[in-house]
């Protein structure tokens, strides 16, 4: 069966088409074919697209965000990069969708209520539901009868206690929807299940923490098999200092600034996101590549930046383990926790009373992907993983149509 994944995002898009045979898949499969788009803020798009052998790359100066879509999609089945005859040799389509609220808790074929309630649930996620409506709209103008799964980021997220996703504010609050939904999920459940696999144990019988550190970060602290807690909450914004996002501060600094009259919502708004976290600090990037160039140069705010972030992400660590219990292994991934070998190993430092110890030449290796970092001695397992969202909706798409059937 041939599989297509959508994961569309506020200023990229990113597909793959994966090729399944009617056995459960166990181990992961490369895709056929992988797509993307990337918009810059002037409405500028580069498209590529690759199989093993072939690949295409096309900038285009200004553009239409649907017709990118469908022209990107159109390498699938014609040109240099072509692997199916037509649109109707996919069996099935896989949206990562950011937000399903407290009502979507498992993978679900997508209908017109179903949108709909992806669009109301926009005014949650309004960098990313809209953009996720999108890829959908895009393959129903071109194939409307072949079936669409929406997999949930939130869904990850559904066996949260009462006690861990209510805020102390008045309970009329949470009955309008404000409660912690947590973000991230379908990277954070295809790293644990991985790491079980890596350990050579049942998932069931692991406590874990997840570090997702990317532009974005998260943390969820996983019993189990099951999401107990995680770091972002109401929105992306909460938790851990990220790239442009502030995570956790005082809710009375925006009280202030709002009493004042210094800032309007959507100024506030625009820098708690965009203009924060490490390139808020460092003055310099959101980039730690960039940050690390800054420091080496003598740069005292970008090594600010860059001890607040190795800070809060060891005290958030720390915070997660009393529901936890303890901790058999910390996974770092996305694209820092999987390839800044400093982050892992200043984390590693201060984690130490705990028993955890890092090996540094393991830590420095780049490959295998997949790897502990740890000693052997070492109280804790290190593992650094490649995430894998886009096949871990695969495996959802192939779940649905099997049960199906």
């Amino acid at each position: 069966m041939n599989i297509l994944v959508l994961n569309a995002g506020s200023s990229s898009f990113k597909s793959s088409l994966y090729r399944l045979t009617e056995a459960e898949p166990k181990d992961l499969v490369v895709p056929l074919w992988t797509g993307a788009i990337s918009w810059n803020s002037t409405g500028a798009a580069t498209l590529t697209a690759k199989t093993a052998d072939e690949s295409i790359e096309e900038e285009r100066s200004q553009t239409d965000r649907q017709q990118d879509i469908h022209d990107l999609l159109n390498w699938l089945w014609s040109g240099k990069t072509q692997v199916v005859e037509n649109i109707h040799a996919i069996d099935i389509v896989g949206n990562r969708v950011v937000h399903g609220g407290d009502k979507y808790r498992q993978p679900t074929l997508i209908d017109d209520a179903v949108k709909a309630e992806i669009d109301r649930l926009s005014i949650y996620a309004p960098l990313h539901n809209p953009a996720n409506l999108i890829g959908i709209a895009a393959i129903s103008a071109i194939a409307k009868d072949t079936p669409q799964i929406a997999v949930f980021d939130t869904a990850f997220f559904r066996d949260l206690s009462e006690v861990a996703y209510t805020y102390p504010v008045p309970d009329e609050w949470l009955e309008r929807g404000i409660r912690k939904y947590g973000f991230h999920g379908i990277s954070h459940q295809y790293c644990t299940q991985r790491a079980a696999e890596l350990l050579g144990r049942d998932l069931g019988e692991l406590r874990l923490i997840s570090c997702h550190l990317g532009n974005g970060c998260s943390l969820a602290a996983v019993k189990s098999g099951r999401c107990i807690d995680t770091t972002m909450g109401f929105t992306p914004l909460d938790g851990l200092m990220m790239g442009t996002r502030c995570g956790s501060i005082d809710p009375g600094i925006i009280l202030h600034l709002l009493r004042e009259r210094e800032y309007t919502v959507v100024e506030l708004d625009r820098i708690l996101n965009f203009e924060s976290g490490l390139l808020g600090v460092s003055g310099v990037s959101n980039d730690l590549r960039e940050i690390d160039r800054a420091i080496a140069s003598g740069n005292d705010r970008a090594k600010l930046a860059l001890d607040m972030y190795i800070d809060r992400l060891a005290s958030k660590i720390g915070s997660l383990l009393p529901a936890l219990g303890g901790m058999d292994a910390l996974i770092f991934t996305g694209g820092v926790g999987e390839h800044h070998a400093g982050i892992r190993a200043a984390v590693a430092s201060k984690l130490a009373f705990l028993g955890v110890e890092i090996d540094p030449d393991l830590n420095k290796l780049s490959i295998p992907p997949d790897r502990d970092v740890a000693t052997a001695k070492s109280a804790v397992r290190l593992l650094a993983i490649h995430t894998q969202e886009e096949w871990e909706i695969a495996r959802a798409c192939w779940a649905y149509l099997h049960d199906r059937h």
